[in-house]
């Protein structure tokens, strides 16, 4: 339940409602047999230990492609990948590796961050809930954040459900890997940290594909899914986490998936890997808030999972020990089902991640010196650096743990961060066209953005806009016409080629610009941009621009293009002339300021030849003929 709920629900409950609901949470429970000869509650019940199992062979091409990349900062990114299995573009966001910058050819390890039931789509709750992407910043790894998949277990389902094709196994498994290792320079060395039931997961996904994760760990995981009640636990929590039917997912309960899919059946198969396993016992702990009732939070959900978690993890982690299988268990002596003991387990286990995969747990040592060591001291919200001074085309960077910091001695000192941070890295940074920046990050004059100034460029950010790079003539133009205060506002799109033309198009709030080597740069907005696209942009039979829009009469507009032009006016909208007879006809009467004024339609077939409608006429054009009526 969210925090705000169990607000409300707390105020108009009675402390004995409080108590039948907290005895109806156990009794749900209490159902799962707890395994007998595993009973200690130490916080390590097994040495950790970091075996690397061989590395699976690279998957041979599964067909998966990257749909687009979003940069969100400097390092950390948002991939939509279309997957063949479920059909649709999946976004997986990664923090990439604290040496990604500085050292450009390395390859990195990888843990994937499994998020629980009521996974979002916008964002993994790892970065939503935690501290995680500070908390990386400075780790020598690729982190891989899987973007959705509420209540699917990231699992492969048997039949579609409430709108889902969940195939998750498949595409974690088969078609995510290729692309993390030819693209995004990531290692076949990896780990799988969930919580919940991303703990669920993380712990049958190692043991279903034996040799991909070096490194598993279930927080607060449902560690079996076929004991007395646990299909029932797990239905109900679908069915309340987003309408999902578990039989959609691996069949009714009697099926031989649900037993394929349950770590306390699937144990033997986790030999080799580096294995962590934590829960609380549900009774009020210092992340929560006391209800009154010695013992009980206010996270009533939360205790009730919390105390399932730890009979499963119990039961499961008997089992190891009697496999002889080693494992760090921690079972707190508090705390509920919430992301702060999740947040604190995720600090606990990274020296155990850490050697598993093979790299050092703690920060090198670095330090700050020059005019970069002065901008840093000015700039305190950029944090501790995370590499040393690192030369980088013409100029020198360094990495901090909420930004970069450049330096040349011809543009000065500036920091860049943030969403401009990651636009900037989208172009290539200072290897790229905008070159090294010339100021820090300032505030727009009306109050909405933000924006850095670059050797040939600028990257402008607005929340409704997001961060986008302007540069050379369009840059040139949109500054003439007066930055983000001018027509066309903020820049809403990067700039592109025109499709099959010589040009290039960037879309803004209120239009484009497009410039063509033949026409130079010209805007493009309003009800005249509606009818430009209507007619299919520069693809079309008018062409490029040829002017930027002009005013005319009685609040008019229009703009002149190659094959012709578009005018607007408030009676009568925005419609198309062609260049040609009708229009040579409308100019001798005086365009719309003569007697028949704006043209009211397209040109259209009549018997004969063609007609274009004006305000108060019209002009024919039969047998090349063109007549004014």
């Amino acid at each position: 339940m969210r925090v705000g709920l169990l607000r409300a629900e707390r105020q108009r409950m009675s402390a004995g409602v409080v108590r039948r609901r907290v005895l109806a949470s156990l009794a749900a429970v209490l159902v799962v047999p707890v395994a007998v000869g595993f009973t200690s509650t130490a916080t390590a019940s097994a040495a950790p230990v970091a075996v690397h199992s061989a590395p699976v062979a690279t998957q041979a091409p599964s067909g998966a492609t990257i749909h687009h990349v979003d940069w969100l900062s400097d390092r950390r990114v948002a991939l939509w990948i279309n997957s063949p299995s479920m059909g649709v573009p999946i976004q997986v966001q990664l923090l990439l590796a604290r040496d990604w910058n500085s050292k450009p050819t390395e390859k990195f390890p990888s843990v994937w961050m499994l998020d629980g039931l009521r996974a979002q789509d916008n964002e993994n709750g790892w970065t939503l809930e935690t501290d995680a992407e500070s908390f990386f910043a400075d780790k020598n790894i690729n982190v891989v954040l899987p973007v959705g998949g509420q209540s699917s277990f990231y699992s492969d389902w048997v039949a579609q459900d409430n709108g889902q094709n969940y195939q998750w196994e498949t595409f974690l498994t088969k078609e995510l890997p290729p692309i993390l290792e030819s693209d995004w320079r990531t290692t076949q060395t990896r780990g799988v940290v969930g919580l919940s039931m991303g703990g669920t997961s993380a712990m049958f996904l190692a043991a279903r594909n034996q040799g991909f994760f070096d490194f598993a760990a279930s927080l607060s995981g449902m560690l079996t899914t076929t004991a007395l009640g646990m299909p029932q636990a797990v239905a109900y929590a679908m069915s309340d986490a987003g309408g999902f039917d578990a039989n959609a997912m691996w069949g009714p309960p009697t099926s031989s998936a649900w037993e394929e899919h349950d770590p306390y059946l699937l144990a033997d198969k986790l030999k080799g890997v580096s294995l962590y396993i934590s829960s609380g016992s549900g009774t009020t702990g210092p992340y929560d808030q006391p209800s009154g009732i010695p013992g009980v939070s206010t996270n009533y959900a939360g205790m009730g999972l919390e105390i399932l978690s730890r009979l499963t993890s119990q039961t499961f982690a008997t089992k190891l020990n009697k496999l002889g299988i080693p494992a760090q268990v921690n079972y707190r002596p508090s705390g509920t089902h919430s992301w702060p003991y999740w947040q604190f387990e995720l600090h606990q286990l990274w020296p155990q991640l850490a050697a598993a995969v093979g790299i050092e747990a703690d920060k090198p040592v670095c330090g700050t010196g020059g005019s970069i060591a002065g901008v840093a001291a000015a700039n305190p919200w950029i944090g501790d650096c995370l590499t040393p001074e690192y030369s980088l085309a013409g100029g020198t960077v360094q990495d901090f743990r909420f930004g970069r910091i450049f330096a040349k001695s011809d543009t000065g000192t500036q920091p860049v961060a943030g969403v401009i941070g990651g636009a900037y890295q989208a172009t290539g940074g200072p290897a790229g066209p905008l070159g090294y920046p010339t100021t820090p990050e300032l505030g727009t004059p009306d109050g909405r953005g933000r924006f850095n100034h670059f050797e040939h460029g600028s990257i402008y950010w607005t929340p409704q806009t997001g961060a986008h790079a302007i540069r050379g003539a369009i840059r040139e133009e949109w500054a003439r016409q007066g930055w983000e205060s001018g027509p066309l506002g903020y820049p809403v799109a990067d700039e592109v080629p025109t499709p099959g033309k010589d040009g290039v198009v960037q879309g803004f709030e209120i239009g484009a610009m497009y410039y063509s080597p033949v026409h130079g740069t010209h805007r493009v907005q309003g009800m005249i941009m509606g009818k430009y696209a209507e007619l299919g942009y520069e693809g079309g039979w008018l062409g490029f621009p040829k002017t930027s829009e002009i005013a005319v009469k009685d609040g008019g507009r229009f703009n002149e293009f190659e094959g012709g032009n578009i005018y607007w006016s408030p009676l009568s909208g925005a419609w198309a002339i062609e260049n040609g007879p009708i229009f040579d006809a409308w100019k001798s009467v005086g365009y719309e300021a003569g007697r028949i004024g704006f043209p009211i339609s397209d040109k259209f077939a009549i018997p004969g030849g063609v007609q274009q409608n004006f305000q108060t006429g019209y002009i024919t054009l039969i047998d090349g003929k063109a007549e004014v009526h």
